[in-house]
């Protein structure tokens, strides 16, 4: 059997345009010397056209060349400093009430949605189903009555959100700036404190928060006109980008000073802590180093009872210091530790938590864990690459700077974000230490599975050391072997397929797939297992050359049977296309195999869909 061979590179160098490479750049003067047009300056020596020749009438030199580039470079650095976070914060926003939107009835304990937000009533609210609160009213009308019970869905919890930040934003333009700050923007913040709707939390804070920074950025504008303006409208100064606290005029500093003492004035912790930081910023107008100021704030943190409440307080503190544009990351590792406190005492506590929420434990631990993870990255963002043991000494990981990883277990959900968040450097020259650190690690806060799985991919990033790569797949297949799920066995493997492949370790090659087989051929296999036997199998094809080398695995056609649906069609794909770039196929099992492959893929071909 044989296929027409192509040449590929010969095709492309066949099919491609002819290229001259040019002696000038094309919009350089000299290139363009048969159009010569004068420039007039008018007397206007500051500016500097780098497409103009050195023949011009602008004299610049090396020095003025250097300072135009380092304002340039500055500015763009410092505007990207600003704006990539906050790209990046209304991503996060957006995935966050993605993975945690809920489709039920809210049911809320108040005569009715503005009663709520406007009065101090407490906000007790809990997930039904719609048809539950129906037939609850139907059974006792009077009931539902008496106690005003609101039920609303999460779209129009959402909607009536909206629609108050729209009421404290024309409160604000009107000047009546009390209103705006109580009880509208107070009242939202103590809404934070209510988490008995867990899983709609989340959603809550994203919503809540939106409106805290619409307060802060209103408050920073209108102290920065006082700095600037007089009360008649004369310009008293412009402010630079990086302004110090001197520069401030007395009148903006009281009327500074004034906001951070009605919100100190609030006696309930957490609207009080929220408040402070959606108008931190504003700091920069009292003092050169705000960034001082977190550290007394992540203590205050510590006040707050309720874990879910308190981690997303501190989520929403990591990012308003990001507005600082400063590179302290001590509050963050606090912040780290604490919530490993709180998360160590979730998974160990017998007793009911939450006021009779025990059994949402799991729900508690995910829906913390985005808190973690933009925490963790923060973290890691701000560290330069020899600071890092630092962090892990301080996160209580590590003895010292040459002994990064000791004997000390770590709530799993936090060693996962962490081994996300590592250099590739640092993770492999001590992978070993970290594959002991995920064996002491082992609790419900986060599949263990997952971080064996973590630790593949970023090993698979640099090469590594033989004697630690080895060491490390030892460890791991003697842990996979105890595995009856196939989805984690197959979720570990796929992570370390290709250091196997690239190290041509083929006893472990054959043991994976000796385990696969055992582990596929006893149940029905799942599309996550599919999915995850699909990328293994397309691993394999990509690495080997000859095609009768892959179908001379050990049970490699026997799980290839196994396979079924848009799976089977794509590793089937692949094959063909192994083939037909391969040239002469002699062996005549192989043969037969690619003509069942072949009319296979023809059968699923829908000729009553095709164009004609």
């Amino acid at each position: 059997m044989e296929f027409r061979p192509r040449d590929y590179s010969a095709e492309e160098e066949a099919y491609s345009l002819p290229r001259v490479r040019a002696d000038n750049h094309p919009l350089s003067e000299q290139s363009s010397s048969h159009q010569q047009v004068d420039i007039e300056d008018h007397e206007n020596n500051d500016f500097f056209d780098p497409l103009r020749g050195p023949d011009t009438n602008v004299a610049v030199t090396t020095d003025d060349l250097q300072d135009v580039e380092s304002i340039f470079t500055v500015g763009l650095s410092r505007r990207a400093a600003i704006q990539l976070p906050a790209k990046e914060w209304t991503t996060f926003k957006r995935i966050l009430m993605q993975r945690f939107s809920i489709s039920k009835m809210i049911s809320i304990s108040s005569v009715s949605m503005s009663f709520l937000l406007y009065n101090d009533y407490q906000f007790a609210a809990y997930e039904k189903s719609s048809t539950s609160v129906h037939l609850e009213e139907l059974d006792d009308p009077q009931k539902f009555a008496e106690e005003g019970v609101k039920v609303i869905t999460q779209q129009e919890y959402v909607a009536r959100l909206h629609e108050l930040k729209d009421e404290i934003n024309r409160a604000w333009r009107a000047e009546d700036r009390v209103t705006a700050l109580k009880p509208s923007v107070l009242q939202v913040a103590r809404l934070l404190m209510d988490t008995s709707v867990l899983q709609f939390y989340p959603m809550l804070f994203v919503l809540a928060t939106d409106i805290m920074d619409m307060l802060g950025d209103m408050v920073w504008e209108r102290i920065e006109r006082k700095a600037e303006f007089a009360e008649d409208g004369t310009i008293i100064c412009s402010l630079p980008e990086n302004f110090e606290a001197s520069d401030i005029c007395d009148d903006a500093k009281e009327t500074c000073y004034n906001w951070f003492c009605k919100i100190g004035s609030i006696r309930e912790l957490l609207p009080r802590i929220y408040l402070e930081l959606a108008i931190l910023p504003c700091q920069r107008f009292l003092l050169d180093r705000p960034v001082d100021s977190l550290q007394r704030l992540v203590m205050m943190t510590r006040g707050l009872a309720d874990p879910l409440a308190s981690s997303y307080c501190r989520l929403y503190m990591a990012r308003c210091a990001q507005k600082l544009l400063a590179c302290d990351i001590g509050f963050l590792i606090t912040c780290i530790n604490d919530m490993k406190v709180l998360l160590t005492r979730i998974i160990s506590a017998k007793e009911p938590i939450l006021g009779g929420f025990s059994e949402n434990r799991r729900l508690l631990v995910s829906l913390m864990e985005p808190t973690i993870e933009y925490i963790m990255k923060c973290i890691f963002k701000e560290a330069y690459q020899g600071q890092v043991g630092n962090v892990l000494v301080e996160l209580g990981l590590g003895r010292s700077h040459s002994k990064l990883f000791g004997n000390f277990p770590c709530v799993s959900v936090i060693l996962h974000h962490l081994l996300k968040e590592l250099p590739t450097e640092v993770v492999s020259s001590n992978a070993v230490e970290i594959l002991h650190l995920v064996e002491c690690s082992n609790d419900y806060s986060f599949d263990q599975c997952l971080n064996y799985r973590l630790l593949g991919f970023r090993l698979c990033e640099k090469r590594s050391q033989m004697d630690i790569v080895s060491a490390v797949l030892d460890k791991v297949m003697k842990v996979v072997a105890h595995y009856d799920s196939l989805d984690e066995y197959l979720k570990v493997i796929d992570a370390y397929v290709d250091i196997i492949l690239q190290n041509s370790m083929d006893n472990y090659l054959n043991a994976i797939l000796e385990g696969i087989l055992k582990r596929a051929c006893s149940k029905e296999i799942s599309e996550t297992e599919m999915a995850s036997l699909q990328s293994i199998f397309v691993k394999l094809l990509s690495h080997f050359k000859d095609l009768e080398d892959v179908f001379a695995l050990n049970h490699f056609v026997e799980i290839l049977d196994v396979m079924h649906g848009s799976t089977r069609s794509i590793v089937n794909m692949h094959i063909l296309t192994m083939a037909t770039r391969n040239g002469y196929i002699h062996d005549p099992t192989t043969i037969q195999l690619l003509f069942e492959i072949s009319q296979a893929l023809h059968d699923l071909i829908d000729y009553s869909n095709l164009k004609r």
